[in-house]
């Protein structure tokens, strides 16, 4: 029976059903944030949102039922305790748990909002069921250090450049660059490249620092896209290498020459 259930589950059909479920539940979302489309289909959008949460509720059940058979420890609740707790576990909890929270607790209109907007995340549940996520994931696994390294590094770059600029222009300007806190955003906002332009610097000193923060920042968002494109494409040259088929005579695996 267990085997039986996990092969259901992770069959094509069942896969891909459950892949295009999360695709309309996204829509559902964006659509339910339209008054006017709310007001029309409003009864629509929660039988619908009823649906994908006793569909998604099934296959958390069965995931967690059949977690024995993917995640090989000791005993049955140490396997079912590490699907529970993994990525792709706590993802599957993440999806259906808004739904039942307001029946079991008295939740007021704000929390009843965060637990709404919670429902997005269901969009990461599409990494079991695509390849192209599970690719992209396995890249930010692989390069998680040295992401680390560059986030660490433009933090510290954040915090110079803020501080620097609050005591620049914080007697110029003390509304915009109220404290190092607020000029945070500034320093966002120029190293990202993005330059809202709400917020500047009007002092000689101050300019010339931020033409400089502006500099770094086009060198900064290049060394994180320049990890995470290198170890994609290591990624899709390792697959395209490990595509393989099997021989019709003999059953081993005849590796594909490129």
């Amino acid at each position: 029976m267990k085997q039986k259930l996990y092969d259901i589950l992770h069959s094509g059909p069942v896969s891909k059903f459950i892949y295009w479920l999360i695709i309309v539940n996204v829509l559902s979302i964006i659509l339910e944030s339209y008054a006017d489309f709310k007001a029309a289909y409003g009864w629509y959008l929660y039988v619908f949102e009823v649906f994908s949460v006793v569909i998604f509720t099934i296959e958390y059940v069965i995931r967690l039922y059949t977690a024995p058979l993917e995640f090989k420890v000791n005993s049955k609740i140490k396997s079912r305790w590490k699907f529970a707790s993994s990525g792709y576990g706590i993802i599957d909890l993440i999806a259906i748990l808004p739904f039942y929270l307001p029946f079991l607790f008295a939740v007021d209109l704000r929390i009843l909002r965060v637990l709404r907007l919670i429902r997005l995340l269901r969009i990461f549940k599409l990494g079991r069921h695509s390849k192209a996520l599970r690719s992209i994931l396995d890249v930010l696994k692989e390069t998680r250090s040295e992401l680390s390294i560059s986030f660490f590094v433009a933090f510290i770059l954040l915090l110079l450049s803020s501080t620097l600029m609050y005591y620049i222009e914080h007697e110029v300007q003390p509304e915009s660059f109220a404290s190092i806190g607020h000029s945070f955003w500034w320093a966002i906002a120029t190293l990202t490249t993005v330059g809202y332009g709400d917020v500047y610097p009007v002092t000689a000193a101050g300019k010339i620092l931020g033409g400089i923060t502006a500099i770094i920042g086009i060198g900064f968002l290049a060394l994180p896209t320049g990890i995470i494109s290198s170890a994609f494409i290591e990624k899709v040259k390792e697959t395209k290498e490990n595509k393989s088929c099997a021989c019709p005579n003999c059953g081993h695996e005849i590796k594909e020459n490129n």
